[in-house]
């Protein structure tokens, strides 16, 4: 699953991919993966991106269109 809206956020926010890993404490690789749907986001990391762009985990992986 690529995950469009992890993209989204971190442009509106302007940020890098580099700037979201280092938040995360992983590599900036990782990170990509994780918008490209190269690898599955762990829980730990999507309830971090989730309280870091104050929206809930189902608006991440859509499942809602409500933040």
């Amino acid at each position: 699953m690529v995950f469009v809206r992890l993209k989204n956020l971190r442009e509106d926010h302007d940020l890098s991919q580099s700037d979201i890993a280092k938040y995360l404490n992983i590599s900036q690789r990782t990170y990509s993966y994780y918008e490209t749907g190269g690898r599955d986001i762990p829980i730990q990391i999507l309830i971090k991106l989730a309280d870091y762009y104050n929206t809930s985990i189902d608006y991440l992986v859509n499942r809602t269109n409500s933040k």
